[in-house]
């Protein structure tokens, strides 16, 4: 079984080193209190030689050597990397890029999702595995795969262009049912027979809208459905070991539906690494660990980030002085019950040999090392949060098929980013200190208070249906402008805009004025917007605040509207931080949702529940001490100390978590 308490590692690569080296690995990862690595990530080369040809004694070697000294292995099938010798066999599995060029292997990921040699390699590889190592004590884990998606979620080859074929004879049944989901009687696009249909290859002009979206769709479930055929033959092999994949949900990848995905784990894990030019990256961490607690429904791993720099961005630098401690629990805090990263010794060679690792070049006289060691014994002190939840009153709607089709091309405004809306709501609530959790438009919204939507250009009937219901049913709901604006096929929705949620909200637009990128507008009530504007007019809502300048001067630009039982608002611009965050403020306070804990500005305050205690959760993000009231039945538990008059201070980097007792 996975190791009690909190899980601690990162990807091992053994096979990098001479064998000589691995006897201190291990002994060095003791001394840091590491109970769980990650294995055999890249090691098909290794492993199958020849096709068909196995040679298991390096990897029968490293878990019997990892087993004797009480550290599990998480058991990846190699298939993020297959070897040359398969390549040269079967260079037609190479994936062929937009404009037509089919790639060389080389690096890692270089093959078509669609392709059937591919297909067949890896589930005679992970099948093999599965049989050879499903009783062995050390592994508790599968790991299929590694990263879906990172560097070939898309291939435009005629493999992929039948297996694209397929799919949509799924989706749609016949050829009119797709032509009118696709809108094919715009610019002469009507499909008379399915091998008409290719990819949305490099054309010359903008390519149809619904005809891309599919396809992301389509490479999306393309590699879910890799993912599910190696979990099976897993599965076959060893019904009792739980399997996992390395989800990336992080600000520069989204080519993949989690939605569809997180079902078929039995453990979610993910890969987070911070962007370097993010002044406060403190909430994108925040960010992405409450969605994938929310795909997971409870608590998560994280299978890797980073204890330093990276090796992929323009400038790769150190993480500062108590950052990794605070990124690592700051994951913790939001539902992590492992902590991994990539990888366990810096490379010497290859492509990431500037990427840092729990073990530096530097060795053990270094400050990652120290620092290292040093949280191992905090996710020691920790064990007892494993399994605690978090529970929220406010829910933000995250749909990633909207995402793809705000960011087709030909929108009002290329300068409309999806991430970059849902961040800009996401962060008072976080610097409030209020618990949030992440949904899908069709997500039983009976548990919360407060639902925001701030990013959803397309929406379903059925999503549209369960968002205003739950207005109507007493909730208070939120909505971002060209939200509801079309529906799953990118058909408009007709009669003014916000289209599918223009009733609820009570009001109506016949116009959009997407501001330029330096724009701004004076509100009237103090305040300006920028990105957005529209020509709003009231149908039963309530102006909360108008533009108050310009041609839409005195036009509606924030409204809400009593629906049913409960309240509908839309911000129909984009208000600058501070008066967003007024709003979102009013918002939640008539919600009647209140914060964790009220703490100083810079604390980010996070609560995980379990049976006995709650966790609270203080990274004191900012430069002086802060004061917070806890419980006066409390204990710190990285310090072992009771806390003395029911108050807590967190100097300025420091991270403190209270039991306390119920």
């Amino acid at each position: 079984m996975i190791p009690e308490g909190i899980a601690y590692g990162g990807d091992y690569n053994p096979e990098q080193w001479p064998e000589e080296v691995w006897a201190e690995d291990v002994r060095l990862m003791r001394e840091a209190g590491v109970n769980m690595v990650s294995v055999n990530i890249f090691a098909w080369a290794l492993l199958e030689p020849r096709e068909g040809e196995y040679d298991f004694a390096r990897l029968d070697k490293i878990l019997a050597l990892l087993h004797e000294n009480g550290i599990a292995a998480d058991l990846a099938t190699p298939t993020a990397a297959p070897p040359a010798w398969f390549f040269r066999k079967h260079p037609q599995a190479l994936p062929v890029d937009r404009d037509g060029r089919r790639l060389s292997y080389g690096s890692r990921q270089t093959f078509c999702p669609s392709s059937p040699a591919y297909r067949e390699a890896a589930l005679r590889i992970a099948r093999v595995l599965g049989e050879r190592y499903a009783d062995h004590p050390a592994v508790v884990m599968w790991h299929i795969h590694n990263e879906y998606g990172c560097h070939n979620a898309e291939c435009y080859c005629d493999a992929s262009a039948e297996a694209f074929r397929v799919w949509l004879r799924s989706r749609y049944g016949d050829l009119e049912a797709l032509n009118h989901a696709w809108g094919t009687a715009f610019w002469s696009q009507w499909y008379y027979d399915w091998d008409e249909i290719i990819p949305p290859r490099a054309t010359g002009a903008v390519p149809n809208p619904t005809h891309q979206l599919d396809w992301r769709r389509f490479c999306s479930d393309a590699l879910l459905s890799l993912y599910k055929a190696e979990r099976e033959v897993l599965l076959e092999a060893a019904p009792a070991v739980p399997a996992t994949t390395n989800f990336m949900v992080m600000y520069n990848f989204e080519a993949l539906d989690y939605w569809r995905w997180a079902p078929e784990l039995d453990v979610v894990s993910n890969d987070h690494y911070l962007r370097s030019t993010d002044p406060e990256s403190e909430i994108d961490i925040a960010l992405s660990g409450d969605l994938v607690r929310s795909l997971a429904g409870g608590p998560w791993l994280l299978m890797e980030h980073s204890t330093g720099a990276v090796n992929w961005q323009p400038v790769n630098r150190a993480k500062n002085p108590g950052e990794l401690r605070r990124n690592a629990l700051g994951h913790v805090a939001r539902g992590a019950d492992g902590i991994a990263y990539f990888q366990w010794r810096a490379a010497k060679a290859g492509a990431e040999q500037w990427h840092s690792a729990m073990l530096p070049h530097a060795g053990t006289d270094s400050q990652i090392w120290r620092d290292v060691v040093a949280l191992g014994a905090d996710l020691k002190a920790l064990a007892e949060v494993r399994g605690s939840t978090s529970p929220a009153s406010v829910a933000v709607v995250w749909d990633w098929n909207a995402r793809w089709a705000l960011e087709l091309p030909s929108q009002p405004s290329e300068s409309v980013r999806y991430l970059d809306l849902v961040r800009s709501w996401y962060e008072p609530l976080w610097r409030s200190g209020v618990a949030v959790d992440f949904v899908h438009p069709s997500a039983d919204l009976s548990g919360y208070r407060l639902v925001l939507a701030p990013a959803l250009y397309l929406v379903d009937d059925e999503g549209a249906e369960n968002l205003t219901g739950f207005a109507a049913g007493g909730g208070t709901l939120a909505v971002g402008f060209h939200s509801g604006a079309v529906d799953t096929n990118c058909h408009v929705r007709l009669g003014g805009y916000p289209g599918a949620f223009r009733d609820a909200l009570g009001v109506s637009t016949d116009e959009l004025f997407p501001l330029l990128p330096d724009e701004t507008v004076a509100l009237d009530g103090g305040g300006t917007a920028s990105l957005w504007s529209e020509r709003v007019r009231l149908a039963g809502a309530e102006a909360v605040a108008s533009y108050g300048e310009g041609p839409l001067a005195g036009v509606p630009a924030v409204t809400r509207h009593i629906y049913g039982e409960g309240v509908a608002w839309y911000l129909a611009t984009h208000p600058d931080p501070s008066t967003l965050a007024g709003l979102l403020d009013r918002i939640r306070t008539e919600a009647g949702v209140a914060p964790v804990r009220e703490t100083p500005a810079g604390v980010e305050t996070v609560l995980r529940s379990g049976e006995d205690a709650d966790y609270l959760f203080l990274i004191n993000h900012g430069e002086r001490n802060a004061e917070v009231q806890v419980a006066s039945r409390a204990t710190e538990l990285l310090s072992g100390k009771r806390v003395d008059g029911g108050r807590v201070t967190v100097a300025p980097g420091d991270v403190v978590v209270v039991r306390e007792s119920r």
